[in-house]
């Protein structure tokens, strides 16, 4: 059944849409900014990501944003991708104009002063030291954008190129990068649950609509290159076990490719039963776990193949045990019963993240920011339309040698 919604643009460019569901007693409002990674100077990375933790800071009028939202009954979170800055809030829908009062105020007129600055910082830091530089594996995702994109922002991580650009952030920078990302025109304001459609924008209207629009951001983000060789790294660590990871250029998340590729990742390596599981963990037994996933991104990003190696299975044997299988797929035309095995699992997983009422949210805003929030509803047809032969046309592009890097993680154990 099609996600029912209604959509609106506000005199300060805000876009909002409305969906309604009178079956549960919550409320969501989730407001997406059209902010990530990619948008930062390559000298000053890590800054969307420090933003999402300062908004949690307080305003100049609400110094504690916790505490209302508590009172209410409601629950609040947030994330950072390389494309893009979420915020959501859940509560009791009787409730919901708590949720619109935080969220106006924090990007009318967020609270920016040293001592905030300096604690989301250091929290950002400590993030940093304990996720990518003391885990194992931790410095994976570094070494291989970096080894994949050469031009383009996403050669970054989202929480930053390096641990001295969150050090060294200064406060004016700060101001800065929020002036020109976090207002009505760079954002999308998507409220869902128990509450009437006019009701709702009376609230937008209230709540948002006087607050100055703002530039909307005009990216100026140059394309990577053709990759024309294919590329290799060697990494040795303190790590329990050998790992390999592989990196293919694919289309963006809007391209007509991206339903193709994305049914690729699940032919591969979508649980227990995809090809590269079945040969290359059961069957040859070299790998104890191996994945296939992409990065869905909304400029052209990677479909990546990552797996830990049994002890003593040669890295050259895993590598070109991985080649074999992809070989098998760009060079044989799928079965109708494995391409209809794999639509199934993506229309259930489609369906299943739609019954909750903050994905729903959530993704309707994403949507919104893809062009169009109903192309929630349209989605779906585009997977089942995928044929065989586009399959094997994309494998056929995407799985070329001279598209790949390579990362071989030894252990020195």
């Amino acid at each position: 059944m099609p996600i029912q919604f209604k959509k609106f643009t506000l005199s300060n460019g805000l876009r909002f849409v409305v969906h309604e569901d009178h079956s549960t007693p919550m409320a969501v409002l989730n407001v997406l900014y059209d902010v990530g990674a990619r948008d930062e100077n390559p000298s000053q990375t890590g800054f969307a990501h420090l933003f999402e933790h300062l908004m949690f800071g307080g305003s100049v009028n609400i110094s504690d944003f916790e505490t209302p939202l508590q009172m209410a009954g409601g629950e609040n979170n947030a994330f950072t991708t390389n494309d893009l800055t979420n915020y959501y809030i859940q509560l009791p829908a009787e409730n919901i104009e708590t949720a619109f009062w935080l969220e106006s105020d924090r990007m009318l007129s967020l609270a920016f002063s040293e001592k905030s600055l300096d604690v989301q910082r250091k929290v950002v830091s400590e993030e940093f030291k304990e996720h990518y530089i003391n885990r194992p594996y931790g410095d994976v995702w570094f070494k291989l954008r970096e080894l994949a994109y050469k031009v383009h922002p996403y050669r970054w991580m989202t929480i930053g190129k390096e641990l001295s650009h969150i050090e060294n952030a200064k406060l004016p920078d700060v101001k800065r990068f929020f002036f020109r990302h976090y207002c009505p025109a760079n954002a999308i304001l998507v409220v869902a649950g128990n509450i009437k459609t006019d009701q709702a924008l009376a609230l937008a209207e209230k709540w948002f609509g006087s607050i100055p629009a703002g530039e909307k951001y005009l990216r100026e983000i140059p394309a990577e290159p053709a990759q024309l060789n294919a590329r290799k790294i060697d990494v040795k660590a303190d790590v329990p076990l050998d790992a390999l990871y592989k990196a293919y250029h694919v289309g963006s998340r809007t391209d007509n490719s991206y339903y193709a590729m994305d049914l690729i990742t699940e032919v591969l390596g979508g649980g227990g039963s995809s090809r590269l599981f079945q040969s290359l963990v059961k069957e040859k037994k070299l790998f104890s776990n191996i994945e296939c996933y992409h990065t869905g991104s909304s400029d052209p990003g990677l479909l990546v193949i990552e797996g830990k190696l049994i002890k003593g299975v040669p890295m050259e044997n895993a590598d070109l045990a991985i080649e074999e299988e992809l070989n098998k797929l760009s060079s044989g035309k799928i079965e109708e019963k494995e391409l209809v095995k794999v639509k199934n699992k993506t229309e259930s997983a489609i369906l299943f993240e739609d019954m909750g009422l903050m994905n729903r949210a959530s993704n309707l805003a994403m949507y919104e920011l893809m062009g169009d929030a109903e192309f929630m509803n349209t989605e779906l047809q585009k997977y089942k339309d995928v044929s065989s032969e586009e399959i094997l046309a994309e494998s056929l592009l995407v799985f070329d040698e001279k598209n790949s890097s390579s990362l071989f993680y030894y252990s020195n154990n």
